[in-house]
């Protein structure tokens, strides 16, 4: 009877420490917001007025929810401080513990001297797997080619390291200059990738700063779209293993055992 009632307690204990834990997930209320990184813009004439260049990066700091349908807003404003462009820019859904890099260009008829991006909160909905679950989509072969016309051609290969095939992938490149500054960006769109079959990506970055030298170029890889479905459903239908090929040479005719080496005799 003795043994019968420890075994009860612990049996308490154990469903009171569960019930403590899954009361301590966080809320959207103690959800920490996105953070603006960094940001970079510029204005380049045009024919018939001004372009207005921007590339910027967000965090969620948070580790277990996406950040879904959020919104940039872009202001650009003249010397008089009167606004002469804004634009809203849905934004794709930000992972849990990650980051998204995002560019984009606007009209202006004036030229603007200030332009600031801000954005709206984002709804916060619980990711169904742990954050190593949403592996990166490897990005390779990039190469950074200046144009005369002062723009940067972008090249590479995206790969998706997932089972599934990937519907669509946006692919950001990020220009910054030796100190790490963000000097700008662009982006592009891929379209069923496959693994094992990775396509390759093109794309132009325009309205960097005139002297502004380019030395290094960050290129990401996400899934399309303002929710975190489509990354969801990739990392819920599993990552390949990292060794797929078969082994090209003859096995040993003879198994040689545990010791890769056999002792030496005294």
């Amino acid at each position: 009877m003795i043994l019968r009632s420890r075994i009860v307690s612990v049996l308490a204990l154990g469903t009171i420490a569960l019930a403590g834990c899954s009361s301590e997930k966080p809320t959207s209320a103690q959800l920490k917001p996105l953070a603006l990184k960094e940001q970079a813009s510029t204005i380049v004439k045009s024919g018939d007025g001004y372009v207005v260049n921007w590339a910027a990066v967000l965090t969620n700091s948070n580790p277990w929810h996406f950040g879904e349908n959020a919104v940039a807003t872009v202001i650009g404003r003249d010397a008089k401080g009167a606004e002469v462009v804004r634009m809203d820019q849905p934004l794709d859904a930000v992972p849990p513990a990650g980051s998204l890099a995002f560019t984009g260009q606007a009209a202006a008829a004036v030229k603007p001297v200030k332009v600031t991006i801000d954005y709206r909160s984002a709804q916060w909905r619980p990711a169904a797997r742990i954050t190593s679950a949403f592996k990166p989509f490897p990005v390779s072969r990039v190469l950074t080619t200046p144009q005369k016309d002062g723009t940067y051609l972008i090249t590479g290969e995206v790969s998706n390291p997932f089972s599934l095939p990937a519907s669509s992938l946006v692919i950001s490149a990020m220009l910054r200059d030796k100190a790490g500054k963000l000097l700008g960006g662009g982006s592009t769109f891929v379209d069923d990738v496959v693994a094992g079959r990775p396509p390759r990506f093109i794309l132009t970055v325009s309205g960097v700063p005139k002297g502004a030298k380019v030395e290094s170029t960050e290129v990401a890889a996400r899934t399309w779209g303002s929710t975190g479905r489509p990354y969801e459903e990739l990392a819920l239908g599993g990552a390949l293993p990292v060794y797929t090929s078969k082994p090209v040479t003859e096995p040993f005719a003879k198994d040689r055992g545990r010791q890769a080496f056999p002792s030496d005799k005294q």
